[in-house]
C-alpha cells in the first residue's frame, strides 16, 4: 500500500532522530561510565545541534524520537528540537529494553510516556519507535489503548508502510502463526539504514564501517525506491551523538546533497507520511 505523495513527488525520505543522549548507554547497555555518559552529553550538547542546523540548511522537517530521559535531562536541547518545527515521538522513558518488560510494567511506562509528553512537549505523541527496535507480544495492544496511530520499530517490509502482524505461535514442524493485522501503522526500519551499529565506535567492536561503505548502501537502497517503488518511504535512523560527529555529519550532508539532486523527493515527517497512506492504492 502506498503513500498518495503530494503533486510531483515520488518518493518520501524519512531522516528521523533516535534522541537518545544519555539513556541508550544507561538503558540499552546498562552503563554508568561517565565516559559512556559524555558520549550521551555530545549527542545533546553538540550533535542536535549540528544535526537541526543541517536540517535547517536543506530545509528538512522530521520526525525526532525522543526519550523522556532525554526531555528532562536536556530540556533545551529538547526545546530547540520543537522549536524549528520538528514532530516529537515516544521512544522510551529510559531507552528501557521492551522485550524483557512485563506487561503491567510496560503499560506503565507507555502511560508515562504519554503523560510526559503532555506535560513537557504540549502534546500527546502521535507515533512510537521502540528503543533498540523490538517488542513484546503485547507492545501494540498497549500503543493501541493509549492511542498511538503508528509504529516504526520493525522490519516486515523496506519501503512501504503496513499494517503489523506479530507471529502469536513458533512451531517449527508446522510454520508459525500471526496474529490477525494490528490498527496501528508500521512505518518500517531496517539496521542498514541506521547509523549507530554501523559508526558508533564500541569498545571490542571490530566491524565497524567506513562512511564510504555506509554512505554506498544508502545511496543504494534509495535508487532502489526510487526506481521500482513510488509511493514508498526509505527511513534512516539516525542518532545525534553519532550522526554528529563531524566525519559522520559530511556523510549524512554528501547522501541529502545526491537525494536532492532527484526529482520528486519529498521529506515528511512520519506522521506526515502516516496521513498520506492510503490502503488502495497497490504498491509495486
Amino acid at each position: 500500500m502506498a503513500l498518495t505523495m503530494p503533486a510531483g513527488k515520488r518518493l518520501a525520505v524519512s531522516l528521523g532522530p533516535d534522541f537518545d543522549a544519555h539513556s541508550v548507554w544507561m538503558g540499552t547497555f546498562r552503563s554508568t561510565s561517565q565516559s559512556d555518559l559524555s558520549r550521551g552529553e555530545f549527542g545533546a550538547e553538540v550533535g542536535a545541534p549540528r544535526l537541526l542546523d543541517t536540517l535547517r540548511r536543506y530545509g528538512i522537517t522530521t520526525t525526532w524520537s525522543v526519550p523522556t530521559h532525554t526531555m528532562q535531562t536536556f530540556p533545551g536541547a529538547v526545546a530547540a528540537v520543537v522549536e524549528a518545527g520538528h514532530e516529537i515521538a515516544a521512544h522510551g522513558v529510559w531507552h528501557e529494553y521492551v522485550p524483557k518488560l512485563e506487561l503491567d510494567e510496560e503499560r506503565r511506562l507507555v502511560e508515562l510516556q504519554v503523560r510526559l509528553h503532555e506535560q513537557l512537549i504540549g502534546k500527546r505523541p502521535r507515533g512510537y519507535r521502540s528503543p533498540a527496535l523490538d517488542i513484546t507480544n503485547n507492545t501494540f495492544a498497549v500503543l493501541e489503548e493509549f492511542g498511538f496511530e503508528w509504529d516504526s520499530s520493525l522490519m516486515g517490509r523496506d519501503f512501504y508502510p503496513y499494517h503489523p502482524r506479530l507471529v502469536t505461535e513458533i512451531d517449527k514442524e508446522q510454520g508459525n502463526t500471526f496474529s490477525d493485522p494490528y490498527r496501528l501503522l508500521e512505518i518500517p526500519v531496517s539496521w542498514g539504514l541506521d547509523d549507530f551499529p554501523e559508526l558508533e565506535l564500541l569498545k571490542g567492536n571490530a566491524t565497524q564501517q567506513s562512511n564510504e561503505t555506509l554512505l554506498a548502501r544508502w545511496k543504494a537502497a534509495f535508487d532502489f525506491a526510487y526506481e521500482r517503488c513510488p509511493g514508498g518511504i526509505v527511513t534512516l535512523t539516525l542518532h545525534p551523538q553519532t550522526i554528529g560527529r563531524s566525519y559522520n555529519l559530511l556523510m549524512l550532508e554528501a547522501f541529502i546533497g545526491y537525494v536532492q539532486s532527484h526529482d520528486g523527493v519529498w521529506f515528511p515527517t512520519i506522521s506526515e507520511a502516516v496521513d498520506a497512506w492510503q490502503p488502495d492504492v497497490t504498491n509495486h
